[in-house]
């Protein structure tokens, strides 16, 4: 099995149970922006593990430190978008458009990186990219309103940051080390947290307990395991695959981890999604 497919299996499967339980502080009172907070900080030991592998060598040089914060500014701040355009327009259209993400990272990966790959790769991306928007269906919700057209342009905005994040990871693995670029993702998302704190409406109680912060640490490590094998998974991998890889089979194994934990039967849109991301995977691996 190469290195590429190794990480990315682990981003997977911790990405697919991190988003079966991420709800769960949510629904007992802990707001996600500072779910963000707790994310940013589990992101240190990660960071700290990563260096250690590489004897605490930290690249300094400029190009370096913008291409891994440009790694990380899209990806945190795309999130923080991403809680604005919620709170703002209606779910069944937002993720759907933030999950055409990885279309915009194969095009740019095939632009200006020059990959390319196998008839039967290029088959299982297609049927990915298929795949990443009917995982991210939701149902039209009784009432469901929007405020304006602002939540269309952040929606766009994320699933371009994420797009191009993909994009700078592979670019920045040609020249830099991952564990470099990890830091950097970390500092940027810490820098961020601030701004989360800022969206946080404190009006409302906040369970500071084993409830709120402990258990969103405890799942938000998932994430942060995962976004450092990500880093290695893009190290090894060519970005046309992997990132269509990740976002098609992670939803799938949420979505089947909701069918045993809450017994929610997902709608046969998305059903046919995560067959879809099966193919996919056979086909990419």
């Amino acid at each position: 099995m190469q290195h590429w497919l190794e990480f990315a299996i682990v981003t997977t499967l911790f990405w697919g149970v991190w988003g079966a339980l991420i709800e769960m502080p949510e629904k007992r009172g802990f707001p996600a922006t500072l779910g963000y907070v707790v994310w940013s900080l589990t992101m240190i030991p990660c960071a700290l593990v990563a260096l250690s592998l590489v004897g605490w060598k930290l690249e300094t040089d400029a190009r370096s430190i913008a291409l891994g914060a440009a790694a990380g500014l899209l990806g945190a701040g795309g999130q923080l978008a991403l809680f604005d355009a919620l709170r703002r327009g209606p779910a069944y259209l937002v993720f759907p458009i933030v999950s055409l993400s990885p279309a915009i990272s194969v095009i740019l990966a095939v632009a200006l990186l020059g990959e390319s790959t196998t008839a039967r790769a290029w088959t299982g991306i297609v049927v990915a990219l298929i795949a990443v928007p009917l995982l991210s269906y939701q149902p039209p919700a009784d009432g469901a309103a929007s405020r304006g057209r602002l939540w269309l342009w952040e929606a766009l905005a994320v699933c371009l940051a994420w797009g191009v994040q993909a994009y700078v990871l592979r670019f920045a693995n040609e020249t830099m080390r991952s564990e470099s670029i990890f830091f950097y993702m970390t500092a940027t998302g810490l820098a961020l947290a601030p701004v989360a704190i800022g969206m946080t409406d404190f009006r409302k109680p906040i369970p500071w307990g084993l409830r709120g912060p402990w258990l969103a640490a405890a799942i938000q490590s998932l994430n942060s395991i995962g976004a450092l094998t990500m880093v290695y998974a893009f190290r090894y991998g060519k970005a046309i695959v992997v990132s269509p890889l990740i976002n098609a089979v992670a939803p799938a194994i949420t979505v089947l981890l909701s069918l045993f934990l809450y017994r929610t039967v997902p709608h046969r849109i998305v059903a046919f999604g995560m067959a879809l991301a099966a193919l996919a995977f056979f086909l990419m691996a």
